[in-house]
């Protein structure tokens, strides 16, 4: 009779919920799209352009563990102005209370006494690692002494200095991550980058084309809602809706004969061909949906709800 082998011990599995957290414009955005290796969240100059909490899924092994990490994007904390601001919150504060850890992420030129950020940081239970962003701008004495004044304000489990930009020590970052998430089977299968539908990454592009192209209240105004997204072989027919708040707004977001709704739609697609990886139709139309950032049953139609 032959003897059966003892089964080989399993490997223990990390996993957790990573919440990316900071005033707006820091860079959180590009942090995480460098973090899990896609573009998931839109990148723009202008502050405020995260509204909702974009989920990045990454799976990996990390010195021989197997992890899943579940980055969260959040929107940059503001004092709320509107409901929509109000709901902008509501998902920074959502992802505190579920994380594992939290990457604090500020910059130079930010001071750490009195930072908006820091009420917020005490809802979480989970280790705080500062993440000090766009180190490329600055110098080693600089840096330095801000990480000593970030750690004299807050003493959080780590502060690591990056350039998001730059992928600059955030190899680093990574690391001091992955070995901190507890251990814990895999919370979404292998195959999964995202917990947000195609037709949110379908909105969230050809929002970041307004963003890119037009100035003062436009691009706050504005909310894209996909009302179409038909799949076939060989193309993906969209079909888009623009909303904003004022008549005026419509005939700026138009254009002369249409030739600024016509740029964003030449931009958006180019990249949602590249998103998809397939041809793509666009159809977009631009509504007045009166006051719509301050309208409850408006934002939860729009999805700014938990």
């Amino acid at each position: 009779m032959s003897q059966s082998s003892p089964e080989s011990p399993s490997v223990a599995h990390r996993a957790g919920f990573v919440s990316i957290i900071g005033k707006p414009n820091v860079g959180k955005s590009t942090l995480m799209n460098v973090l899990v290796g896609e573009k998931l969240s839109i990148i723009t100059s202008k502050a405020q352009t995260t509204r909702h909490r974009i989920m990045g899924i990454l799976n990996g092994v990390h010195d021989g563990t197997p992890y899943q990490l579940v980055y969260s994007d959040t929107p940059g904390v503001v004092t709320p102005a509107y409901k929509l601001h109000e709901s902008m919150m509501t998902f920074v504060k959502g992802s505190l209370e579920d994380a594992d850890v939290v990457l604090f992420v500020t910059e130079i030129g930010e001071k750490a006494a009195d930072h908006e950020v820091i009420p917020l940081l005490k809802r979480a239970d989970a280790p705080v690692v500062l993440v000090l962003n766009k180190i490329d701008l600055s110098n080693e004495e600089e840096v330095n002494a801000k990480m000593q004044e970030w750690q004299d304000i807050l003493a959080p489990a780590a502060i690591i200095p990056i350039s998001a930009l730059l992928n600059a020590n955030v190899q680093t970052l990574f690391d001091a991550i992955v070995t901190r998430l507890p251990e814990h089977e895999p919370y979404f299968g292998q195959d999964e980058l995202t917990d947000k539908p195609e037709r949110f990454f379908a909105s969230e592009i050809i929002r970041e084309k307004i963003f890119m192209n037009y100035r003062q209240e436009i691009p706050y105004s504005s909310e894209v809602v996909v009302t179409e997204f038909k799949e076939k072989e060989d193309i993906i027919v969209i079909r888009a809706e623009i909303m904003v708040e004022r008549r005026s707004q419509k005939g700026i977001l138009i254009g002369d004969k249409g030739s600024m709704l016509k740029r964003v739609g030449t931009q958006a697609r180019h990249d949602l061909e590249l998103f998809f990886g397939k041809k793509v139709f666009l159809e977009q139309f631009v509504k007045v949906e009166p006051d719509w950032r301050s309208k409850e049953a408006k934002l939860r139609q729009f999805g700014y709800s938990e």
